[in-house]
This record gives C-alpha cells, structure tokens and sequence, in this order.
C-alpha cells in the first residue's frame, strides 16, 4: 500500500499506525517530526503531478481542507481519493477508522482506543462558560456553526457564540466580537498564530486562553491527550 496524505492530522494517523504505507504528505504536515515522506506542496495547491509520479494506491483528502478542483484532478489521473467529513469528536474516531482500514491497518491501532476513552470518560465541565474563537485576523474570522473544533470546546464546558451563525468560518468585525461579551476567548496558534503578543490586547478585559492548534483542530494521535490539554489551557485563563 502506497498512501499520499493531503491532511496534517490525517498524515500523522496513518503514521502512527502503517508508517510504511506514507510515501507523500504536504509541506504543512508537522508531526511526526521525523516524518520522512515526499513533500507534495500545501493543503490548498498540492502539486498533482508530483503526486501522481509517486503513483499512490491511495490519496488521503478532506472536504474543508483541501480543494474539489485538485481532487478533480487527481481522480481525473486514475488516482483514488478517499474524502473525510468531520464535524464533530464521534465523526472523527468514524473516520479515523475508516482512514486506517483503507491504509492497510490491519485492526483499529492502540491509540484511536486510547483516544475513545480520554473522550468517553470526560466529567460533566461545570461552569460552562461562553466564547468566541478567531481563527484569522487581518480581517477576523472565527469558529461559526458546525465544526470539529467547536464541539471539542463544547465537550470541554465552552459554547461558541457563533455556533448558530450560517457560516462555517464567518468574517466578524472586531467590535462586534467584543460586544458579543464573550466569557472567554480562545486563541489556537494555527492557522493564524496567535500569541501571548498578537491576539489577546484585542480583546482586553476578557480572559484568553492561548490553546495548541494540533489539540484543538486535528484528528488524529493529538486526540488522546486533547481534553487535558485543552483543558488546562482553558483553566488557566480563568484564573
């Protein structure tokens, strides 16, 4: 099996449970830091020739991160092209199966089990507290109805304010994120960095939680250790 991963956390997955199969991942797939795979340019503009030289059993895309035009293409070129769909913690370990399975795995790995359980033995998050959760500036978009990341926060005791907005991702000018009042804000370091320095003088007077983008965002081994991550970063801007 010959596998070519357009998804960082999808890359990660496969690598941690038929890391002989990875022969081509993005420029954006960090983890593992060893990863030793052809590099096949980014998310967004993945190099489809270079992909189809590497001549791969299987290429690994999702319906938000990557484009239809380029998964267009790749199926145009006699490749095949499995797309995931995730919107919430239960869809992920759906899929993460499914993704596995078709990569070669011959039974569910160690850690999508240890996964399932850090989430399934969750305590009921008392307070719960509102958010709003930008993921660009310059103009500022933020977590809207319907994603992963949204029902990890709320599984951890934090519910968007957006998560009834008609966009997925909706541009929202700064104002009016501060006068939704949020509870908390919460800041991951991707897609747009956010730091100690860039993001929290925005929104002063109002707790930030600086969170890890990969706990917050990716499926994958990330998943295991997502809720007591998260979680403190959440506790600590609280205090």
């Amino acid at each position: 099996m010959r596998v070519v991963s357009l998804v960082p956390s999808l890359t990660e997955a496969v690598a941690a449970s038929v890391p002989q199969a990875l022969v081509g991942a993005t420029d954006w797939c960090s983890h593992p830091v060893d990863l030793d795979a052809v590099r096949i340019g980014g998310t967004k503009n993945p190099k489809v020739e270079r992909i189809v030289r590497l001549a791969p059993d299987l290429v690994l895309a999702n319906e938000e991160e990557n484009r239809e035009p380029d998964l267009t293409a790749l199926r145009e070129a006699g490749l095949k092209v499995l797309v995931t769909e995730v919107r919430d913690v239960p869809g992920a370990f759906r899929e993460l199966e499914r993704v596995v399975a078709a990569c070669g795995a011959p039974a569910p790995p160690r850690w999508l089990d240890e996964a399932r359980a850090a989430w399934a033995g969750l305590p009921l998050p008392e307070p719960r507290t509102t958010a709003v959760v930008p993921v660009w500036r310059r103009p500022w978009m933020v977590l809207g109805r319907d994603t992963f990341a949204g029902d990890v926060l709320a599984r951890l005791g934090v519910d968007n304010l957006y998560a009834a907005h008609s966009g997925r991702y909706p541009r929202i000018p700064l104002e009016e994120l501060r006068a939704a009042a949020p509870g908390l804000v919460v800041l991951p370091d991707e897609p747009y960095r956010f730091t100690a320095e860039d993001g929290p003088e925005a929104f002063e007077g109002t707790p930030c939680a600086l969170v890890s983008g990969r706990h917050l965002t990716w499926y994958g081994p990330s998943l295991a250790e997502a809720p007591r991550v998260i979680a403190e970063a959440l506790r600590a801007a609280r205090r």
